[in-house]
């Protein structure tokens, strides 16, 4: 039973992600501007971008949320003090930080900004996690290697006013939260300044020193093993358990990910933590859990929560499960017609699924499709082109139209 509804916190790598996590129930959303962030291949956002995130959500009463995460190098610490001040003429929420350093700065720079302590910090005990909270931070970000356990025991023996926040679902790393050098020595992207090259997800062979070029897989398998590849996390069945040992947020990985995702995967939790906050001691709707397997996705674990199920590696290779396409995203609806933009290729007789917020997905028939000159067609196959489809379901602009792939 949740006594207290939990946070849903989403990723956003780009302005199209951040409306997403908005559209489809985001209590919060973190983000980063071009640096200091821990994930430097997303778009990320300008200056303008920030403002504006930051004004539609307030608007909406949600949150933002700035990483400023990575740990930076004598010569970086000097940008900080703009850094802050753009934050603060934005209206962010709160910093993500782990930086004991940067937070001091930041604190001193900007101190109506509520900090909060990255996963990349590492807390792992009450002691750390209340020195934290003595030095001005409102929530941490619990290492992903603890227990229900654990982290109950964190929550029992520190201020009620420190809000505790952990990963519920996304990519997990094979080193401690994230601290990791394995990119930087093999591909000289640093890991903590957010140029993961994603190492543990290549295959490996072992190679015996006196036969150079002669490679030996590690288990029997032609294509050698992936022997670092972790699971991906998954605890939308879980989400009562986590809110009773403490967690005010339940945070989705993912802003290197579509916006696609983002909705996804941010309307499943939305939905959960809503039925259980309404519905205690309930099994969540199958729609509801179903809904995290119609993304891209590698194997799912429960992570470090349950110490008798501790998390495995995906051993065969280091791809994603994906058996969804995006067919297209809805602009309008009148005069019995569905219009989208589309997104990848559908044709008549097809059974598309519409996702909207907050609503278990339903279908719709591919009875008649007109292009941009009102005529019909066999098939949809021109990408970010508008189509017309005939339907009688108003679906607010936004929805998403989804194909399952091989149908």
């Amino acid at each position: 039973m949740m006594k207290i509804k939990p946070e849903v916190l989403a990723p956003a790598g780009d302005p199209e992600c951040l409306e997403a996590a908005l559209m489809f129930g985001a209590d919060a959303v973190y983000l980063a501007k071009k640096s200091f962030g821990m994930r430097s291949a997303p778009d990320n956002f300008s200056h303008e971008d920030l403002i504006s995130a930051c004004r539609k959500a307030h608007a909406l009463g949600r949150k933002i949320y700035l990483t400023c995460n990575t740990l930076p190098r004598n010569r970086e610490l000097s940008d900080l003090k703009e850094f802050a001040a753009d934050a603060e003429e934005a209206g962010v929420d709160a910093y993500i930080v782990s930086d004991i350093g940067v937070m001091s700065l930041l604190k001193e720079y900007t101190p109506d900004i509520a900090v909060h302590i990255s996963t990349q910090a590492g807390v792992v005990n009450y002691a750390s996690a209340r020195e934290f909270y003595r030095m001005g931070a409102e929530r941490v970000v619990l290492a992903r290697e603890l227990s229900l356990d654990e982290i109950k025991a964190i929550r029992d023996n520190t201020p009620p006013e420190l809000e505790i926040e952990t990963f519920v679902h996304g990519a997990m790393c094979v080193s401690f939260s994230g601290r990791c050098l394995l990119s930087q020595y093999l591909t000289g992207r640093d890991a903590n300044r957010g140029e993961c090259a994603q190492p543990c997800r290549w295959g490996y062979s072992l190679m015996e020193k006196t036969r150079s070029g002669e490679y030996f897989p590690i288990f029997e398998d032609d294509g050698g093993t992936y022997i670092l590849n972790a699971k991906d996390l998954c605890m939308i069945e879980y989400l009562d358990e986590l809110s009773a040992a403490g967690v005010s947020s339940f945070k989705i990985e993912g802003r290197a990910k579509s916006s696609y995702y983002v909705s996804v995967v941010t309307n499943a939790y939305r939905s959960a933590v809503d039925f259980l906050s309404e519905n205690p001691q309930k099994m969540l709707p199958d729609w509801i859990r179903n809904e995290v397997y119609k993304v891209s996705h590698r194997e799912y674990s429960t992570g470090f929560f349950y110490p008798d199920n501790p998390p495995s590696q995906n051993f065969n290779d280091g791809g994603y499960i994906r058996n969804y396409d995006v067919a297209g995203i809805v602009e309008s609806c009148e005069d019995g017609f569905i219009t989208i933009r589309q997104r990848n290729r559908f044709f008549r007789g097809d059974m598309l699924e519409a996702l909207i917020p907050g609503r278990e997905p339903f279908e719709i028939p591919m009875d008649e499709i007109l292009d941009t000159s009102g005529e019909p067609v066999e098939a949809a196959n021109k990408a970010y082109e508008i189509y017309k489809i005939k339907s009688s379901h108003t679906l607010p602009k936004g929805a998403i139209l989804r194909l399952r792939k091989g149908e």
